[in-house]
């Protein structure tokens, strides 16, 4: 994890309070890493800290709306206050739900883009400017294998994940010299809150578990990128070197079957 072994001592993780990122802290807690949860759920973050302080791992947390710069730097100054300075940042904070374009909705749209992609540059800029201070430290991400091209119904998702994507390449190049380490991940389908709300039938269900220990085990082996399943990923990947309307002919049909 750049110049930090592990396990780290801190990590932060956003939408800690369900989910993907709940299990995260889980994970890493297991692990002995104090976690610095961060969410809009207060009852989640609650139940977490409790959860977490009974098998004697040191928990806080705040209430921060990722997209209020403002209101994630307090959280994080707070944290750091209470447990340290961060090794681990992982931005996993997210929410998604269907953005036709047919029929665009702007403040739907840009509520995804914003907590989805400028919730993640908020994120890394209350932690980064000291992690580069110490030259050490470890910044992921939660994109998604939505990323690797716009898909039907999706177009705020799949723009905010790709978004993600991009500051990762350019952050891995910056501050990779500097000391600090990036994982930028792109999972498909997990079973979470958020998922049990898309009406699609979907094959390949991940579990939330199963994704937390391949996340964690990624940020380990200090992995710059990491995608799953291969069933999913192979797919999508193909998609993008075929001419544009084969491409679109074969994903219109891919999505029709998840919709059954």
């Amino acid at each position: 994890m750049g110049n930090t072994s592990w396990p780290p001592r801190v990590a932060l993780i956003t939408g800690a309070a369900s989910g993907l990122g709940r299990q995260l802290a889980v994970r890493l807690a297991s692990e002995g890493v104090a976690i610095a949860a961060v969410d809009l759920q207060a009852d989640g973050l609650q139940s977490l800290q409790r959860e977490l302080e009974a098998k004697g791992t040191k928990c806080a947390w705040e209430i921060a709306d990722v997209t209020d710069v403002g209101a994630v730097q307090r959280a994080a100054n707070v944290l750091e206050a209470k447990l340290g300075p961060v090794d681990l940042l992982i931005a996993c904070a997210g929410i998604g739900y269907e953005t036709p374009t047919y029929a665009l909705e702007p403040n739907k749209f840009n509520a995804i883009i914003n907590v989805n992609l400028i919730g993640v540059s908020n994120t890394i800029a209350a932690v980064l400017p000291g992690m580069l201070a110490r030259r050490k430290g470890h910044i992921a991400a939660i994109s998604s294998l939505a990323s690797y091209r716009g898909l039907p119904m999706m177009a705020a998702y799949c723009a905010a994940k790709s978004g993600v994507n991009a500051i990762f390449e350019s952050l891995r190049v910056e501050v990779g010299p500097r000391g600090i380490g990036t994982t930028l991940v792109c999972p498909g389908w997990i079973r979470t809150p958020l998922t049990d709300k898309i009406n699609l039938k979907v094959p390949m269900m991940l579990d939330v578990d199963y994704a937390a220990k391949r996340i964690i085990k990624a940020i380990r082996k200090r992995r710059k990128f990491v995608a799953f399943p291969w069933a999913s990923r192979g797919p999508l990947a193909v998609l993008r070197l075929l001419p544009l309307g084969i491409s679109d002919w074969m994903i219109t049909r891919m999505m029709q079957k998840l919709r059954g």
